[in-house]
This record gives structure tokens, C-alpha cells and sequence, in this order.
């Protein structure tokens, strides 16, 4: 993954969404209808922070999410999404 031509401001972060499940764990097809929103990502650009809260995730970490957190942006023929740090839940080492 090459830069991105944005940079987030403050405390935001953009995040490239895991891909959907296509299968349950039994082998069953899931249709793109009923497929759940991601809510796994890969951190691919950090905000500089607040004066008073330095920013924990980095590049390349691989973060959870709130189901509905975030908004959805296309970037540089990508589909990404931006959020506060505040609405990611944890980081998956």
C-alpha cells in the first residue's frame, strides 16, 4: 500500500476495511445482501493527535471497530474509512 494523497487531521484516523465473510464457518455462501459490515481493519494513515492525547494506533496495526463508526471515503481508487481513534475498540496484536 502506497501513500495516500490525504492526510487525516487531529486525532482521526483511515482505515481499510477487512474484506466481508463469504462463507460461515459450516460452508455456507453468504449472499453480498445479508453479508455484516466489517467492523477489522488495517490502520494506512494517523492524525498527528491533540496536544493533550498523543495518538496510540499506528500504521499498520490491525484495529477493531465500532459496527457503525466511521465514514465511508474513496481515496485514490481505494474505499477507506475515517474515524476518531476514540472509535476503535481495541488493537489486535
Amino acid at each position: 500500500m502506497g501513500k495516500l494523497s490525504i492526510q487525516p487531521l487531529a486525532d482521526r484516523v483511515i482505515i481499510e476495511s477487512a474484506a466481508a465473510e463469504e462463507k460461515t464457518a459450516g460452508g455456507i455462501i453468504i449472499p453480498d445482501t445479508a453479508k455484516e459490515k466489517p467492523q477489522k481493519g488495517t490502520v494506512v494513515a494517523v492524525g498527528p493527535g491533540k496536544v493533550d492525547e498523543p495518538m496510540t494506533v499506528k500504521e499498520g496495526d490491525v484495529v477493531l471497530y465500532g459496527k457503525y463508526a466511521g465514514t465511508e471515503i474513496s481515496v485514490d481508487g481505494g474505499d477507506y474509512l475515517i474515524m476518531r481513534e476514540s472509535d476503535i475498540v481495541a488493537i489486535i496484536k
